[in-house]
């Protein structure tokens, strides 16, 4: 069952369209719906034309307009041209939400170099060759947002995802780089990051793994529309470099910050069986790695992954993270009043 994601329209006199990369399933399928919610054009960007076609249904389905451009976001002059057809089909693009990635789930000796460079070429200059190409469109203009979607894995790597987590290593670095950049130019176009938690993505059933049990994010896991509306709440509000979403990313961040060694330790010890279930991997599961996993039998992955028993629907931390001048308006107030009753009980004494 798809939950359209909870969030208002932000006011606009323009039509919003938005290029979401990766929108064949997961964060990128929920990112497209969700903005197709609010009735955004929504130009829908991936390898798989299934996944790409019933992410498209969806998007309309809840109000908007999609437009479908299957492509390899490691291709930039494909994405160039996706561009200049978002542009001449839908209007100027406002937003622009990289989300695409591919990786290999297993120990680093067992990750070939070619295996290693196409991940990267996908799940880092995948992003590198969307920002750019949404520059090209934006810099004329002065205005529009560029969303990068992360992980808690862009500051804290893991055992079996060396990969992966080098690559969303190098787009934190990518993203603090460019954002310096255009505070210095004075620029109108806005960049913001959004960390995110284990998330109940299909990447667990088709990700090239080398491990004998089928793999998992690590718990706890949240759906795809928790991700969702953390994107879109970044979205219309770009002025903070980036965002947290759910208990766990916090909390993986703030360990690492404190006590990273003792996280590797731990890590160490727990990383391999937490990222396993018990069940044995299937011998026939696709591998995306160097094609679209739905290629092979026509099959449509959709939004989530397998863990729906076991994922959560919502994420109060995400709410006080987009709502934190309240709660500091609430504890300050709470501050004042308890030393208000501390000094009245001084003088009756």
């Amino acid at each position: 069952m798809t939950l359209i994601p909870r969030y208002a329209h932000r006011p606009t006199a323009e039509p919003e369209v938005v290029v979401v990369t990766g929108a064949s399933g997961g964060i990128g399928r929920a990112t497209a719906v969700a903005f197709g919610a609010r009735g955004a054009r929504v130009a829908l960007i991936a390898r798989g034309e299934e996944g790409l076609a019933g992410a498209a249904d969806e998007v309309r389905a809840a109000g908007g307009t999609a437009l479908v451009i299957p492509l390899d976001v490691a291709d930039a002059e494909a994405v160039d041209a996706a561009t200049d057809r978002v542009e001449d089909e839908l209007g100027p693009i406002t937003t622009w939400v990289n989300v695409a990635f591919t990786s290999v789930f297993a120990p680093v000796h067992q990750i070939s170099a070619a295996e290693y460079r196409r991940v990267t070429e996908v799940s880092y200059l995948g992003y590198v060759h969307g920002t750019l190409s949404a520059l090209r469109v934006m810099r004329p203009r002065d205005a529009g947002t560029i969303v990068q979607v992360g992980s808690a894995l862009a500051y804290r790597g893991i055992p079996l995802q060396s990969a992966y987590c080098a690559s969303k290593h190098a787009i934190q670095g990518f993203h603090e780089s460019l954002r310096t950049e255009l505070l210095h130019d004075g620029s109108g176009i806005r960049t913001t990051m959004v960390q995110m938690p284990a998330v109940n993505t299909p990447q667990f059933s088709w990700v090239l793994s080398r491990q004998p049990k089928q793999a998992q994010p690590v718990p706890p896991i949240y759906q795809p529309e928790v991700a969702a509306r953390g994107v879109l709440y970044a979205a219309d509000h770009p002025g903070r470099r980036e965002y947290w979403v759910g208990a766990s990313t916090v909390g993986t961040l703030a360990a690492n910050a404190v006590a990273p060694g003792v996280l590797d330790r731990y890590l160490a010890r727990t990383g391999f069986d937490s990222q396993q279930t018990s069940d044995d991997r299937p011998k026939d599961a696709p591998e995306n790695l160097w094609a679209p996993a739905d290629g092979a039998d026509g099959r449509d992955f959709g939004m989530h992954g397998i863990f729906d028993d076991r994922a959560k629907a919502s994420a109060p931390q995400l709410w006080a993270s987009h709502h934190h001048g309240v709660l500091g308006a609430v504890a300050a107030a709470l501050v004042a009043g308890a030393l208000g009753a501390l000094v009245a009980r001084s003088r009756a004494a």
